[in-house]
């Protein structure tokens, strides 16, 4: 499949997904191959992210690659970045020339775990959508999908996935474009949710989703009301 099926998505439209491998990144790949919209997956190892893009393609019906991260990067329209906040930094500033011009969808969330639980880290540009974006200037860098879980996304046995996606932004096409692509999700619905100056209580919201997971054993996600 090539041709992209939700509202809003331009056909031909290529997704690419840096930390494709990993299940946040798995998961997302799988359901927007499943809706129709071609997919990169981006990993440090190249071998590993064509096994991982073979068993998608197999699963999904869909238009499913891989690559190394870099090679992902320039392969996509839309670049989805999935990968450990560890390593966030890093890779962003050795791809700023590769994903300039390009929309940048940032769902990495900053988070540090104890005997207590999950909690946000501090971020010295506020959040991880506004590192990405002082490491990407020439790039529109969007955050969404913090909120969608990862085992969810993964379950071949969940047909709709029932969840809001908070997404924020700067560029009004470029968000436009993030919630359409959500959309492409049976059951997901894009929300515009204020720019990236606000990313930073909805990357550390994760934190209290986890906490509602392990008391309820459930796999939370978020509905907007009245809108």
């Amino acid at each position: 499949m090539t041709e992209a099926t939700g509202a809003g998505v331009p056909e031909g439209l290529t997704v690419a997904v840096l930390g494709g491998t990993g299940p946040q990144g798995r998961g997302l790949a799988r359901r927007f191959a499943a809706g129709g919209v071609r997919v990169v997956l981006g990993s440090r190892d190249a071998g590993r992210a064509g096994a991982t893009a073979a068993d998608l393609a197999a699963a999904t019906g869909g238009d499913v690659s891989g690559a190394d991260n870099r090679e992902a990067a320039r392969a996509g329209d839309v670049v989805v970045v999935a990968v450990p906040w560890d390593g966030h930094a890093e890779l962003l500033a050795g791809l700023r020339e590769d994903l300039a011009g390009k929309v940048v969808v940032d769902c990495v969330n900053p988070l540090g775990f104890d005997k207590q639980g999950a909690f946000a880290l501090p971020v010295e540009e506020g959040s991880a959508a506004q590192q990405a974006a002082a490491l990407l200037p020439d790039s529109r860098v969007v955050a969404a999908f913090h909120h969608v879980s990862a085992v969810v996304l993964e379950d071949p046995e969940v047909t709709d996935v029932d969840t809001d996606v908070m997404v924020l932004g700067e560029d009004r096409e470029a968000t436009d474009l993030v919630q359409a692509l959500a959309g492409v999700v049976p059951g997901m619905r894009g929300i515009y949710a204020g720019r990236l100056r606000n990313a930073h209580q909805v990357e550390a919201l994760t934190a209290n989703l986890i906490s509602v997971n392990r008391r309820y054993k459930a796999h939370a996600g978020l509905r907007v009301t009245d809108v």
